[in-house]
């Protein structure tokens, strides 16, 4: 009995020790996340497959954000796989001595307490600065590498790399490493995407549907649609639904983007209802600033 006591008294110490040295709240992420788990290509196809009754999909634009947690940084994707699951569109961008960090702008005026251009510091003078999250408050968190990220997320999350001036090799020379299961890229073209395609095996291609031109385009470029994932636009438009059909009767999910639109409402109880709005539309994907306000909602189509 009296070993038991002290063995009861011993974890209840070494918890409380955790609680003061990293706080309360990330003691509480490390306790349980809302996993994404990929550890192949083809668990990454299965992952993007049109599947009529399954629920929406929620990716956190930029990493996802919150009040304390500043985009595109590990902490603020931790907080949200906290409360619900997702995967995380990410900007990679190239560092003066050619170093991958993750930052949204050319600039680093908005996000951290420093100022001047992404490729004008080299990685370890970046690390001067500390990041800010959406309301400016600077936090402690600082601007992580890709490779950083990559690590934290592998067993954890899917991550859809955007691409801010990096040169098409990396991302094709990252993929052919096959180090990480769990990437998929956007791309701004037909040339892009067939770029990845023929230098890689693996890849699935976040690409621009948003009309039968642009789905013929794809029909007829030789890409197949098992390594597609269809950005349809703002919301689903009733005027493309046939588009819509197309590609889910090729297994290709939809993905609608609400950064621009209704993620600016200001009122929380207005913007909650918007994104019921948008959820109400059946698309399969919503990408969003703000994966936690969503955490609630009812995702059922």
């Amino acid at each position: 009995m009296k070993l038991k006591i002290t063995m009861t008294f011993c974890i209840g110490l070494s918890t409380l020790m955790i609680l003061l040295l990293f706080g309360a709240d990330a003691y509480a992420q490390k306790q349980k996340l809302n996993l994404v788990k990929v550890n192949s290509f083809k668990e990454l196809q299965r992952y993007f497959t049109y599947k009529k009754k399954a629920p929406v999909i929620i990716s956190g634009h930029r990493g996802g954000m919150m009040k304390g947690y500043p985009e595109n940084s590990i902490e603020s994707c931790e907080k949200t796989l906290s409360l619900m699951p997702s995967f995380f569109e990410i900007d990679p961008r190239l560092t003066k001595d050619s170093v991958l960090v993750l930052m949204h702008d050319a600039t680093i005026n908005r996000t951290t307490n420093g100022k001047g251009k992404v490729a004008d510091f080299t990685y370890a003078e970046l690390q001067k600065f500390t990041l800010k999250d959406r309301e400016g408050n600077v936090t402690p968190y600082r601007i992580p590498t890709l490779v950083e990220m990559l690590e934290w997320g592998k067993d954890k999350t899917i991550f859809n790399l955007d691409n801010k001036g990096v040169p098409w090799e990396m991302y094709s020379k990252l993929l052919k490493e096959k180090k990480y299961p769990n990437i998929m890229l956007s791309v701004r073209s037909l040339k892009e995407a067939l770029f990845y395609f023929e230098r890689n095996d693996d890849v699935i291609l976040c690409v621009s549907i948003k009309d039968m031109e642009e789905y013929n385009s794809y029909k007829n470029s030789g890409i197949p649609w098992n390594r597609i994932m269809a950005y349809v636009g703002y919301t689903m438009d009733p005027a493309q639904q046939h588009v819509y059909d197309l590609l889910h009767a090729h297994g290709v999910m939809c993905m609608i983007a609400v950064g621009p639109t209704r993620d600016k409402i200001k009122n929380l109880e207005e913007k909650q209802a918007a994104y019921k709005e948008e959820i109400a539309r059946k698309p399969d994907i919503i990408e969003t600033d703000y994966p936690s306000l969503f955490s609630g909602l009812p995702l059922k189509k």
